[in-house]
């Protein structure tokens, strides 16, 4: 299994400061700094993590700006983890907001994925306050977490050992972990000239060896 916090640092402050609850949340550094975490509200206006300051403020200017509370987001990961080894002695912490479980065997004390998925986000909720979380269950790491991602915030997503090639066949390079804007630039560039190669390749005989007229 995946988790993954949803908006973490974003869901923490709106959780200490009630009055924020509904509205555009923004945690970065000064203007020069980059977005370290969006709410949801905020990301409606195009604000995502990793964006300079200076273009979040443009895009949603009527947000709320937090410095951010790292003393208060390592506290309350610490929350999240211990109560994750209570499901689990194979936890494996990935970030501040983020853990691997090997739900391997664990049926047999909790039921089946379907039951046990919805436990440990209770769970989650209980120990944290109320943040939510996202789960993705896969039979590899790599999918769990691209998992994790398809139904957020407070997702769940179980992908079958049988639904594998077919969720591969069909997945948006853009979830791949690792995969940047660059790269996706350069895989749809090969894809394109992949099917010009091929459509070239299947035309009529008398259409590639047409000649401009004279």
């Amino acid at each position: 299994l995946h988790l993954d916090m949803d908006a973490f640092f974003a869901s923490v402050e709106q959780m200490d400061h009630p009055e924020w609850r509904g509205k555009p949340v923004i945690i970065g550094g000064e203007t020069r700094g980059v977005v370290s975490t969006a709410s949801y509200e905020a990301r409606r206006f195009g604000v995502h993590s990793a964006m300079p300051m200076t273009t979040a403020r443009r895009l949603c200017p009527q947000a709320i700006f937090v410095r951010g509370n790292r003393r208060r987001y390592v506290e309350i990961s610490g929350r999240i983890m211990a109560a994750l080894q209570d499901f689990s002695p194979l936890v494996e912490p990935a970030s501040i907001d983020e853990a691997y479980l090997d739900a391997t065997g664990l049926e047999r004390l909790f039921g089946p994925v379907e039951q046990l998925i919805p436990a440990i986000k209770a769970r989650v909720r209980e120990v944290t306050g109320g943040l939510t979380c996202s789960v993705g269950a896969a039979p590899v790491k790599f999918l769990a977490k691209i998992c994790s991602d398809i139904n957020k915030p407070d997702g769940i997503y179980i992908l079958r050992p049988d639904d594998v090639d077919s969720f591969l066949g069909g997945l948006d390079v853009r979830r791949l972990p690792g995969v940047g804007r660059r790269m996706v630039a350069e895989l749809e560039a090969l894809e394109a000239a992949q099917k010009a190669a091929a459509q070239a390749a299947n035309a009529p005989a008398e259409k590639k060896e047409e000649k401009p007229a004279e």
